[in-house]
């Protein structure tokens, strides 16, 4: 049986697709931070669909020319940390740099030549990532060495001083994303590898500001080949997909399954996207390719047992990727229009 969706706003923003496509960067808890040229801007999610919205904070970027990192925003919105072809850099809302943490060129060639401008980009589309877990005390960078390796690394948010490293032996990453499990526990780290694969990566971070670092660092991924899509709103579980998209499960801490779905229970020739996520505590949204001409469509699940509530129904035509935000809400793009649209389950 169709679920109906009710929209709740819309608004055209330059750029805003990128809210809906590819790793999210990282906000405080309800909002959304945006990459807009050299900027990355803050939102309020009621406040984005204004009508004529005006980020709460714009961070600017330190190497314009350099937009491929997955960057974070402090819980506390006092400072965005990016994630660099060459460094790490915090930087305060008023454009000082706060501090910097140098690391090798993710430029798929090791040991090319650069000409010493801190400006210059590299050829490359390969990437890493920071995480600022909510209580801001910490920053988790994917980094690589300038001979090659690629690490896991803690920095203290005050004043980038290292306090843990973590070896990341088997990643040859295209680029990266991560997470945290409510409670301020477990960090999740998911390293996409292209058409080698995935790796999944949990850690325990608790104390590392102190110099303790992680503890319990372990592999998720067990040769699984999963992608981390989002973590739940209030319960320490977390959803992901399988590489070739034919199943969800959600999943505890420690990477035990404790519910899936095979996209087949769909219909033939049905396969999960690299869209899905909690649109509440209680409700998971993912989109379902088809193989047809009419585009992939939307599912609403049960989020503990992913047993399918059933297609959405929306007013008009609404296909592509998807965001679910965790608040009862998710958000879809319009190409045609440049259109972002936020929704509801109609009588939610």
């Amino acid at each position: 049986m169709d679920v109906a969706a009710r929209l709740i706003g819309s608004v055209r923003l330059p750029g805003a697709a990128a809210l809906v496509t590819g790793a999210p960067h990282g906000a405080p808890a309800g909002r959304l931070a945006l990459r807009r040229g050299d900027r990355l801007e803050v939102y309020g999610v009621a406040e984005l669909f204004a009508d004529a919205p005006r980020p709460e904070a714009a961070f600017p970027a330190p190497w314009p020319g350099w937009d491929r990192g997955v960057d974070a925003v402090a819980p506390d919105g006092s400072f965005a940390v990016f994630s660099g072809q060459r460094a790490v850099r915090a930087v305060a809302a008023d454009g000082r740099a706060l501090w910097e943490h140098r690391h090798g060129c993710w430029g798929p060639v090791v040991g090319h030549p650069h000409t010493g401008d801190e400006q210059e980009v590299c050829g490359g589309l390969e990437h890493g990532s920071v995480h600022v877990p909510a209580d801001g005390r910490s920053v988790w960078a994917h980094v690589v060495d300038a001979d090659g390796p690629e690490h896991w690394v803690v920095l203290d948010a005050r004043d980038g001083r290292e306090t843990a490293r973590f070896p990341l032996e088997d990643s040859a990453a295209s680029g990266s994303h991560q997470f945290s499990l409510p409670g301020g526990g477990t960090v999740l780290l998911c390293v996409g590898m292209g058409q080698d694969g995935v790796l999944l990566y949990g850690a325990d971070g608790a104390g590392t500001p102190d110099g303790t670092g992680p503890s319990g660092v372990r592999d998720l991924g067990e040769d699984l080949d999963r992608i981390l899509l989002d973590v739940h709103p209030d319960r320490p579980v977390y959803l992901t997909v399988e590489h070739s998209c034919d199943d969800l499960r959600v999943h505890a801490p420690d990477g035990t399954v404790l519910a899936g779905r095979d996209a087949a229970e769909l219909g033939e020739d049905r396969c999960w996207d690299y869209a899905a996520g909690f649109a509440d505590a209680d409700t998971v949204v993912a989109v379902a390719e088809n193989g047809e001409d009419d585009g992939p469509g939307h599912w609403l699940l049960d989020a503990h047992s992913l047993a399918v509530l059933g297609p959405v129904a929306y007013p008009h035509p609404v296909t592509g990727s998807l965001r679910a935000l965790g608040d009862g809400t998710w958000l879809t793009h319009d190409r045609a229009t440049d259109t972002l649209s936020r929704w509801r389950r109609a009588g939610a």
